[in-house]
């Protein structure tokens, strides 16, 4: 530990066991290698006498001084680091770092040695690697040096990124799988600014700096992860972490991301959950300004429009323009930034699709989507509206309206072979579930069991699904209703989806005192765990068991029989009359 101390011409342990073993009077040595090895201050000479008349031990007194001559060095290597030219400051910096290096595992003395190695910008090659080869001198080391290592270390890096990746993934779902259900605090009630400022966005953003190399590394394992995995939460950490650095003003790498203006100005409309007509104009702008040779870029703004949080703007937009296409009397092709909402949400739907096949070309939209599909939602929403008119209207003044049950098989198909029609759909759903519109809920509910790649049960739209029906939570003391629900929703796929089966106890836990004691005993039975099940999905059943069983009314005591009364009759007189 002391070895480098030799290097610079400091005695150390070594050194007093060598004079020891060689001298005649020990006592006479150890005072001559105080006085050679003490603070040569002549003035202090007379105090230390004095020092120990207090019985202040001399260790006690060097190390005080050691201690204050390090901090006043770290502050003068830090005065040294933001004072004078680049050349002079650096070139004192290097001469420092090369005459202390020596003692970087000495722990009194490897403060010193790490603050001067990062205020370097480029510690020399060789430093660094024993630096990466020691596991304690790596983990010392600060965040700037450390940086210096990863760039040429990807192997190195993804180590350490690795683990901050699987934590954001398990916050996610952590959230999803919340027991809070509530439509005022879901998935997407979080701003973009507070997200970014999570443990693991911060982390990041302080690990890159402004390392445009670490940041590209950082992107790379991101679209790895979202090719192998197909979790759409790589897709939000990729825009979090750009406006992460775009809060901190980092223009080395802003300026070089081409997504930067893109990004920043789709994070402002996810703020206002809304893409109003000036904010796109400005996306259009940014998507027909790609020019060829620059089409690789489409896979990175692709990635960024699959973000959950944008495709959650985009569906919301797409709603609300077409209930304002109603009230214009317009139809959907008639509208420019509503044909602008579906690119750009078939853009984020075919982003998987874009990077595996490394073909950078937006996907065509079907005519048929807007010609058909759209203006049969709009006749949903007109159906909604004519018959909460006709329910209003006194009775002599009603005509026999019966609300349609069911949904034309054109509807279904677009449902089972178009993800941006089943992505508009599922949002229509979520908005007709927060109006309580129970009657389009009900019509709507058995086209949704058979959706493209199963959207319809998907972790999001079923966390929003099941917060949204605490509002309709009445219903539930129908047993139709739950039957619909639940036996032609939720049931048609727990056996093949496990995540189905937490959603469907989570609705149930909240909600399990609306429903009657009959039904619940049936869904009970039918959400039994089975031997594969998850531990969360185990967990939630008991949970369930013990309220409803804390429901059932405690058996009524029955009174004791009173005990047989074998008296003896008397014979009584009869009356006279």
């Amino acid at each position: 530990m002391f070895s480098g101390l030799q290097d610079l011409g400091v005695a150390n342990g070594e050194d007093l066991k060598e004079t020891l073993t060689n001298c005649t009077e020990p006592l006479k040595a150890i005072e001559q290698f105080q006085t050679e090895n003490g603070v040569l201050l002549p003035s202090l000479q007379s105090a230390l006498p004095f020092l120990d008349l207090h019985s202040i031990p001399r260790l006690e007194f060097h190390q005080t001084v050691f201690d204050e001559l390090r901090e006043k060095l770290l502050d003068r290597v830090s005065v040294i680091a933001s004072e004078g030219k680049d050349e002079d400051r650096y070139s004192k910096l290097e001469e420092l770092l090369e005459k202390c290096f020596s003692l970087v595992k000495m722990p009194s003395i490897q403060p010193v040695v790490m603050c001067v190695m990062k205020h370097l910008p480029k510690v020399p090659e060789k430093k660094l690697k024993l630096v990466m080869a020691d596991k304690e001198l790596y983990k010392a080391c600060a965040v700037e040096v450390k940086r210096q290592i990863w760039q040429d270390n990807q192997a190195l890096y993804g180590d350490e990124v690795s683990p901050l990746l699987k934590q954001y993934i398990l916050e996610k779902e952590n959230i999803l799988y919340s027991s809070d259900l509530s439509v005022l605090h879901n998935f997407f009630s979080l701003s973009p600014k507070t997200r970014r400022q999570g443990e693991v966005v911060q982390k990041l953003t302080q690990m890159i700096g402004k390392n445009v190399k670490l940041y590209d590394m950082v992107l790379q394992f991101l679209r790895t992860l979202f090719l192998r995995t197909r979790n759409v939460h790589y897709c939000t950490l990729r825009a979090e972490l750009l406006m992460s650095l775009h809060d901190l003003d980092i223009s080395e790498i802003c300026s070089v991301d081409p997504c930067h203006k893109f990004t920043w100005c789709l994070d402002a409309c996810i703020r206002e959950k809304f893409v109003d007509n000036k904010r796109a104009r400005e996306l259009q702008g940014f998507l027909d300004g790609v020019k060829k040779g620059q089409e690789q870029m489409l896979g990175d703004l692709s990635m960024i429009l699959c973000d959950p949080f944008a495709v959650n703007t985009l569906a919301l937009s797409t709603i609300r323009n077409l209930q304002e296409l109603i009230g214009q009397d317009a139809l959907p092709r008639e509208s420019p930034d509503l044909l602008l909402l579906l690119r750009m949400l078939s853009l984020g739907h075919g982003a998987w699709d874009m990077i595996d096949s490394q073909i950078f070309r937006e996907p065509k939209m079907e005519p048929e989507v807007i010609t058909r599909f759209l203006p049969l939602l709009q006749s949903f929403v007109v159906d909604d509206y004519t018959y909460n008119v006709e329910q209003k209207l006194p009775a002599e003044e009603k005509s026999v309206v019966t609300y349609p049950s069911t949904v034309p098989d054109a509807f279904t198909r677009f449902l089972q072979e178009n993800r941006v029609a089943c992505e508009v759909c599922l949002y229509y759903v979520l908005h007709i579930t927060k109006q309580r519109n129970r009657n389009a809920l009900l019509r709507l509910l058995p086209a949704l069991v058979e959706t493209l790649n199963d959207a319809a049960f998907t972790d999001i739209f079923l966390h929003l699904f099941t917060s949204n029906l605490t509002l309709v939570a009445d219903e539930f003391s129908s047993e139709d209703f739950c039957t619909c629900l639940f036996d032609g929703f939720f049931l048609t796929s727990i056996a093949r989806k496990e995540n189905v089966h937490r959603h469907a106890l989570r609705l149930l836990l909240h909600l399990h005192h609306k429903v009657t004691p009959s039904k619940l005993e049936s869904l009970q039975k039918s959400l039994e765990p089975t031997k594969t099940s998850t531990d969360a999905v185990k967990e939630l059943y008991n949970q369930l068991t013990e309220k409803q069983q804390q429901r059932k009314p405690s058996p009524v005591a029955q009174a004791p029989e009173p005990p047989a009364m074998d008296l003896p009759l008397h014979t009584v007189p009869a009356p006279v009359i």
